[in-house]
């Protein structure tokens, strides 16, 4: 079982960073350890042949410059001498065979120089039954070399360098290329095991959240290396989500207050009738009536929340021309009826136009005017502008009511939101109004923005896309 277990976890462990990292270290630390060691040796080995070369052709030359003067008579310690302490050396008699021997002399490469390679340097190598060596022949006609058997004249005298100890440093470096990958190995998985601890953190981190621990944040160190950078951007999406969260709940508790207090309404009329207390005619269309107003209150709400729904979804509108001080005029026509004690002053010198949806931006402005009613005391002046400017429409509904404190300007495009000083239905509606405003405006790639000061009035600002005049 042991053995099993141990394999099925190889593949997932290379599949981690740690593993991807580690190979990929160790790759380049082989590929660059063999790369230099095979450059090395190829370059050592060159130097080394060069070198040996050189050496036969200056010992050759000497030997040359010894028969110039005439046949000579020499031991072959003072030849070996003469030649170089560090080569071989093979005499060669008049019959072919090996007179004397010094050095690391190779008898076995005689048959390999033939007399066509006269004072020419041989390299011999992949020969199984010939050591790799460098070899130079040089003629001694007239030369008689000394023995401790006697005295043999010398047709030839072969010198040689042995080369195969190249192969013992090639396999030298081969061995410390192999220690080398192994310390890396052990290096670079401590490296790592230390280096990505901060990873490990992090994911714990992320697990205790995803457990329900809704306040736990990965652990940032302000080193703003790679890891603390990645933990930022993730506590700040962990705080987006959780604001979002918070949102919801504080969405679906606003909604589900605010379709109690009408479905608490009908079903105390309902139970009033059950019961037989409704005998009138009167009584029952009473009822009736406030039955019907709650039923149209939560029409209201359910069709602000499902155009809400539709717009965050980012469901296209209609993309039209639109005259915006047409609308604002039938805007405020309409609120002159619905209030006739106040007074309401539009200001638009030329029509003003805009590409987007004439019902949405409509009621933006009834909107944005029904606030300013509803919000003020009765006989408040309300001020309506529209003016176009550098490719801008702007639209402006200022009143001179009591205003909104500083502490509430915040949250008055909140979902649901009343100041406290207008928590009931008597002087608000839904709640969603300004929702509504902020979030058609944006849909229409505008901007919205509200200006107060307590006991100076309110103002609220949207700046639309403007169109050109047509012609």
């Amino acid at each position: 079982m042991k053995g099993p277990e141990l394999s099925s976890l190889r593949p997932r462990r290379l599949a981690t960073i740690r593993g991807r990292i580690l190979i990929g270290v160790l790759v380049l630390l082989a590929a660059g350890l063999i790369g230099n060691s095979v450059a090395g040796a190829v370059t050592l080995r060159n130097y080394l042949d060069h070198r040996a070369e050189v050496s036969l052709r200056a010992s050759g030359d000497r030997v040359h410059r010894l028969l110039a003067a005439g046949p000579q008579t020499i031991n072959g310690t003072q030849l070996s001498a003469l030649i170089s302490p560090i080569l071989g050396m093979t005499v060669i008699g008049p019959d072919g065979g090996v007179a004397a021997q010094a050095g690391d002399g190779v008898p076995e490469a005689i048959n390999r120089l033939t007399a066509g390679r006269l004072d020419q340097v041989v390299t011999v190598k992949d020969d199984p039954s010939v050591p790799d060596l460098i070899a130079l022949r040089i003629p001694t006609s007239g030369l008689t070399v000394k023995t401790s058997e006697g005295e043999a004249t010398a047709s030839a005298v072969i010198l040689t360098v042995r080369t195969d100890i190249d192969r013992s440093t090639v396999t030298d470096q081969a061995t410390i290329v192999g220690v080398t990958l192994v310390l890396a190995f052990a290096t670079a998985l401590l490296i790592l095991k230390f280096g990505l601890r901060p990873l490990g953190r992090m994911a714990n981190a992320a697990d205790a959240i995803a457990s329900g621990a809704r306040e736990e944040r990965l652990p940032t160190y302000g080193d703003h290396s790679e890891t603390d950078r990645l933990a930022t951007a993730v506590n700040a999406a962990f705080d987006a989500q959780a604001r979002a969260e918070d949102n919801i709940r504080a969405f679906a508790a606003d909604a589900s207050h605010e379709l109690r207090t009408p479905l608490a309404t009908i079903s105390g009329w309902l139970d009033l009738y059950h019961q037989g207390g409704l005998t009138t005619p009167a009584d029952l269309d009473r009822a009736l009536e406030r039955v019907d107003g709650e039923v149209g209150r939560m029409r209201l709400l359910v069709e602000e929340l499902s155009l809400l729904a539709r717009l965050d979804a980012g469901r296209p509108l209609e993309a039209q021309r639109v005259d915006l001080r047409r609308l604002a005029t039938d805007v405020v026509e309409d609120a002159g009826v619905v209030a006739p004690d106040r007074t309401i002053h539009l200001h638009a010198d030329a029509p003003v136009h805009v590409c987007g949806d004439a019902a949405r931006l409509q009621q933006v402005l009834n909107n944005l005017v029904g606030n300013a009613i509803q919000h003020t005391p009765a006989g408040t002046p309300i001020d309506v502008s529209l003016e176009s400017s550098g490719g801008e429409a702007v639209v402006r509904v200022a009143d001179q009511g009591p205003g909104i404190a500083q502490q509430d300007l915040s949250r008055v495009f909140d979902r649901f939101w009343r100041a406290e000083a207008s928590r009931s239905r008597a002087r608000g509606g839904s709640g969603l109004g300004l929702a509504i405003v902020q979030a058609v405006v944006h849909a229409h790639h505008g901007t919205v923005r509200i200006t107060s000061h307590t006991g100076s009035g309110t103002a609220v600002t949207v700046t639309l896309p403007a169109l050109p005049p047509s012609r």
